[in-house]
């Protein structure tokens, strides 16, 4: 059953995730709109809106979900070597719009065109309100890859990122790990699989213990408002090679 949302009434609760579909994996609901409270909500439970040019807007919560540990990021040898040439900078929250804006534009893959402009105003309002962030990698003053997502709590859910050059993405992954778990945050919501995820440490956890965790770490105090400290930041590189390549540990919500 697929559940049409008012778009008059923000603030109005949303279906139970366990009541998303199967046939595509996650659909729970169609329309509404993307004001801020409404997207609040949906995070906090789990659930993202994702439509592409023409279409109404449709809500997931998708079963298994996608997640990492911040402290459990895998960098790899040569994502080593490039961090420790020290050409890749980090800012965070510097420029959001152009972040967002890079995101939007269409890869080989077909990646970016799902970011609207209704979407890209949505988060703009979001990051507005402190709660939408950027993280942007700059090689010889430009904007050469980043990544954005929603921070609630001491939960991240990432949204999109992009690369053009070799790694800027996963540099800008590196520095989100670190700080988030400098910060204290406790998982970031990668949404959907990939193998370029996987390979860096992420894992799938049912659905259940997704929300699980939603309800453990939302309501914890996080860091809201700009993340820009001002900094221009090298991301540091492990002292040591990292060991084979092994299954991470199964996520468990912490009592």
């Amino acid at each position: 059953m697929l559940f049409l949302l008012d778009p008059k009434d923000p603030r109005a609760p949303f279906p139970s995730v366990a009541l998303a579909q199967t046939e595509p994996n996650g659909l729970l609901a169609v329309g509404g709109d993307l004001h801020p409270a409404r997207l609040i909500n949906a995070y906090a439970h789990g659930i993202f809106p994702w439509f592409n040019p023409g279409d109404p807007i449709l809500w997931w919560s998708p079963d298994p979900r996608t997640l990492l540990l911040p402290e459990t990021l895998r960098i790899s040898r040569s994502l080593r070597k490039t961090l420790r040439r020290r050409r890749l900078g980090v800012t965070m929250d510097r420029d959001f719009e152009a972040v967002i804006r890079a995101c939007s534009q269409t890869r080989s893959d077909g990646a970016g065109t799902w970011l609207v402009p209704e979407m890209i105003a949505a988060y703009g309002a979001l990051h507005r309100h402190g709660l939408a962030h950027s993280v942007e990698v700059w090689a010889d003053g430009e904007l050469v890859g980043g990544l954005y997502g929603v921070g609630l709590g001491r939960v991240f859910y990432g949204e999109s990122m992009f690369s053009r050059v070799s790694d800027a993405s996963k540099v800008a992954l590196v520095h989100l790990c670190q700080q988030l778990r400098a910060w204290g945050f406790a998982v970031i919501d990668c949404q959907v699989i990939s193998e370029h995820l996987l390979r860096m440490g992420a894992q799938q956890v049912p659905r259940q213990t997704f929300t699980a965790l939603l309800e453990r770490w939302c309501p914890v105090p996080g860091r809201e408002g700009n993340w820009d400290d001002g900094e221009f930041v090298f991301p540091q590189a492990p002292d040591r090679e990292l060991a084979p390549v092994v299954p991470a540990k199964p996520i468990e919500v912490a009592q």
